[in-house]
């Protein structure tokens, strides 16, 4: 492995069962189960682990009603990382089930973009359809990492390591943030919110929480310029991700999957 080469996890750590109108703009007319399995995304490599999104606890999934499968920290620990010796967080957003967990990463600095802070501290907040995905205390909780030092913020694109950019892409979430990833199997992009499923993408198709639909199919173009391959764009809710890739190792199977692996024959 090259001194810019990562390898990438994804780790399913909640799940919600739901049909497939509640997917998309305008419904779905096949009307199928289509679920959204939750994940964090770990990315190992030459300068340390680095945390993509921090998911949510037990008593937020109570709160909204989904079910959490195995915490996160659980899955980190089956990966060998202990969340406490963490040093870097990267948040693609601040919708509650990607933000959450905020005191299991203690010595973490965390990386975001100037406006989705902006966003979520600003007038959007004083529109219920527009904070309905937002927790006020995980924002809180943010705020006092920025005023204890421990936040930084991008505008647009920015390298956080060598081999791993973040580029903002907007559309789900105003200042929403994809990750680029170099690996030995080329350029993976971590799209979080940007796709929640396959089908976002390979059929243009939109996810009804949206603060701006252009930016996000146009967000589509930005995931696919930056993987080396179409395969190489993860949605962040899909729970075919679980299937397309290997398991991290044996007995991780539908938990954790290797993404710098190459994805198994469909």
């Amino acid at each position: 492995m090259s001194e810019d080469e990562h390898q990438v996890y994804a780790i399913r750590y909640a799940h919600h069962a739901r049909r497939s109108p509640e997917n998309f703009i305008g419904g779905d007319p096949h009307d199928v189960l289509q679920p959204l399995d939750f994940f964090v995304w770990a990315i190992l490599g030459p300068a340390g682990t680095i945390i993509v999104d921090t998911g949510f606890d037990a008593g937020m999934a109570r709160r909204r009603q989904r079910e959490i499968l195995k915490p996160v920290q659980e899955g980190l620990a089956a990966l060998g990382v202990a969340a406490d010796a963490v040093k870097t967080v990267i948040v693609s957003h601040l919708h509650y089930d990607h933000c959450g967990n905020y005191d299991l990463f203690p010595q973490a600095r965390y990386h975001l973009q100037d406006r989705e802070m902006e966003y979520a501290t600003g007038r959007c907040m004083c529109h219920q359809a527009l904070r309905l995905p937002f927790e006020a205390d995980d924002v809180v909780a943010m705020v006092r990492k920025v005023f204890a030092g421990r936040a930084v913020f991008h505008d647009g694109e920015a390298e956080i390591t060598p081999g791993i950019t973040v580029h903002l892409v907007g559309g789900h979430s105003r200042g929403l943030q994809c990750v680029r990833v170099k690996t030995r199997r080329g350029h993976v992009v971590l799209a979080s919110d940007a796709t929640h499923l396959y089908a976002h993408i390979d059929s243009g198709r939109v996810f009804p929480i949206t603060y701006n639909v252009a930016e996000v199919t146009e967000g589509y173009a930005t995931l696919q310029k930056l993987a080396t391959s179409p395969a190489h764009v993860v949605p962040g809710h899909d729970p075919l991700v679980l299937t397309r890739y290997p398991a991290a190792k044996s007995g991780l199977e539908g938990w954790i999957a290797r993404l710098d692996a190459e994805p198994n024959a469909r």
